[in-house]
């Protein structure tokens, strides 16, 4: 990824517009990056000890404070990566709002938080039923994100190219072992002989490592960060 297709990212235009008058690009920015990464902030805040219906009100909270306040000072580049801004942010609003926990309903901000938005897998992933920490949590969230987020966007792809069908017979294997018993059932399902399924999943895989790049890169400020943080998300998964 060259510097000038990655000047153009998400996050580098929030990190941009902490000096600038007119943010109104950035604040489009960051409320897509917020629409997209709310959940790893929703389990860093369950494992706090909150119930789920506060955490989910706190974390409504927070995303309209971030819109509305001027928290976009607060970002510049030597906070780097959009997580450990996020992250940073929100554990100064926690310890703000520990004593007004039972204060009226909140929300109202441009993000609206609500699990019901969510498939019952991913609640249930974001419910605290794990010993991890809430960094931990909140890092494998994040991980788990950025793959979802990258997984949409093959889906997409797909599915405007007229072959879904192709996607939701081949994503097993995006992850997935290649075991040969799997490769009769998907090529029959897709017409393709075994040789052709196989080239068929090394470009599927191959475009999804790109766009798992590209995901990455909305969320950092300079490129050569990406390696960085796509090592540290890995490495969440290994966490116990």
């Amino acid at each position: 990824m060259g510097n000038e297709s990655f000047a153009a990212t998400r996050w580098t235009l929030v990190v941009a517009a902490a000096q600038k008058d007119d943010a109104a690009p950035a604040m489009r920015a960051l409320t897509e990056l917020c629409r997209s990464y709310w959940p790893p902030l929703y389990a860093y805040v369950r494992r706090q000890g909150y119930d789920q219906h506060t955490a989910e009100d706190f974390t409504q909270e927070f995303f309209s404070r971030l819109l509305a306040k001027n928290y976009l000072a607060d970002a510049d580049r030597s906070k780097g990566k959009f997580r450990s801004f996020l992250l940073a942010s929100l554990k100064h609003f926690l310890s703000n709002e520990r004593e007004r926990a039972h204060a009226q309903k909140r929300g109202g901000g441009e993000i609206a938080v609500s699990l019901d938005a969510l498939s019952p897998e991913v609640r249930d992933r974001l419910e605290p039923v794990d010993n991890l920490s809430p960094e931990k949590a909140f890092d494998r969230q994040w991980a788990f994100t950025v793959l979802e987020q990258a997984l949409k966007r093959l889906r997409i792809e797909f599915t405007a190219g007229g072959r879904e069908n192709i996607f939701e017979s081949l994503k097993q294997f995006l992850t997935g072992d290649m075991r040969p018993e799997s490769y009769a059932g998907a090529g029959a399902k897709c017409g393709m002989s075994e040789g052709a399924l196989k080239v068929a999943v090394h470009r599927m895989r191959r475009r999804y490592r790109d766009l798992l790049r590209e995901e990455v890169a909305q969320t950092v400020a300079t490129p050569e960060e990406i390696d960085a943080e796509i090592r540290h998300l890995f490495a969440a998964f290994a966490t116990a």
